[in-house]
């Protein structure tokens, strides 16, 4: 507050009024984290081994999946809070993680801000907008902002329906805004999680679809785009009929993150990165040990 004084030219005290005026409305927020040094530490160290910013939330031991989950849900929301604001767009594809995330956000308002779902939820059991639509809402509702489903398929039954699909004016214009995205929010499904990945168990998959997928030798995805282990995804035949951005879209929006908790993730969260998906990462320190490790 002494510097700010000094910077304005007004008194310390002003500044103190100013501050609590500013927290009252949301436009300001002050935390205390307390950081372990082992944290910081592997932070540091994936950090120099991956080129991405990285935030890993210490987690005891012997916590279980669903406390490692929660643990980096806040530790994200926290960081969106850092990243959005008026004026933005935020991408955010629907799943176990990013749900969880939603449920951490600090409400506050913000001006002509857009929440753009990324992927299509529907499948043969559901139209998806149920659970998709309430994580997207999730997000609006916490800022204030517009929300935008994207009320598709996860994957089409053929490539033709997802041609004449992304010709319709309804959906271009959602594809559209995709594309105008400051920040982008997801997580990585895998079939080997302890907290499993929703596309994996909720009817988004045939028995054909997954013995295609242990043949293309895929790890996981991102925004149901499946990834094999080092970072590719051409010539995967599901993901021709996928809703999802594929990687060059993704990776076309400025900050990317990535949020995951679990060590069984760990396959497809080292695709992602090969693949150049991830800006910014945000795991508990678990998970973190193992992506350290793994080869």
């Amino acid at each position: 507050m002494d510097v700010i004084a000094r910077e304005e030219g007004v008194s310390r005290s002003t500044v103190s009024r100013m501050l609590d005026a500013a927290r009252a409305a949301g436009i300001v927020q002050v935390t205390v984290r307390s950081v372990h040094g082992r944290a910081a530490g592997l932070a540091a160290g994936l950090r120099e081994r991956f080129g991405v910013d990285v935030v890993v939330e210490p987690v005891p031991d012997g916590a279980t999946d669903l406390a490692r989950l929660d643990a980096a849900a806040a530790a994200t929301a926290r960081l969106l809070d850092e990243l959005m604001g008026s004026g933005m767009v935020l991408g955010v594809a629907w799943g176990t993680t990013t749900s969880a995330v939603a449920r951490h956000l600090t409400a506050r308002s913000t001006v002509d801000a857009h929440v753009v779902q990324l992927n299509g939820g529907a499948n043969t059991r559901s139209s998806g907008l149920g659970y998709a639509g309430e994580v997207v809402d999730r997000f609006g509702a916490a800022w204030g902002a517009e929300v935008h489903q994207f009320p598709v398929p996860a994957f089409f039954d053929a490539v033709a329906t997802r041609r004449a699909m992304w010709r319709e004016r309804s959906v271009r214009g959602v594809l559209a805004l995709q594309q105008r995205c400051d920040v982008a929010l997801f997580g990585v499904g895998t079939v080997a999680a302890g907290v499993p990945s929703r596309v994996y168990t909720a009817g988004y998959l045939t028995d054909a679809d997954r013995v295609s997928l242990a043949e293309e030798h895929v790890v996981g995805d991102v925004c149901t785009v499946f990834l094999r282990r080092d970072g590719s995804w051409e010539g995967v035949p599901l993901n021709a009929r996928s809703s999802g951005p594929p990687p060059p879209a993704l990776r076309r929006i400025p900050r990317r993150v990535c949020a995951v908790a679990g060590t069984g993730k760990v396959p497809a969260l080292a695709a992602a990165l090969a693949a150049g998906l991830v800006t910014d990462l945000v795991l508990d320190s678990a998970t973190a040990r193992a992506l350290m490790a793994h080869r």
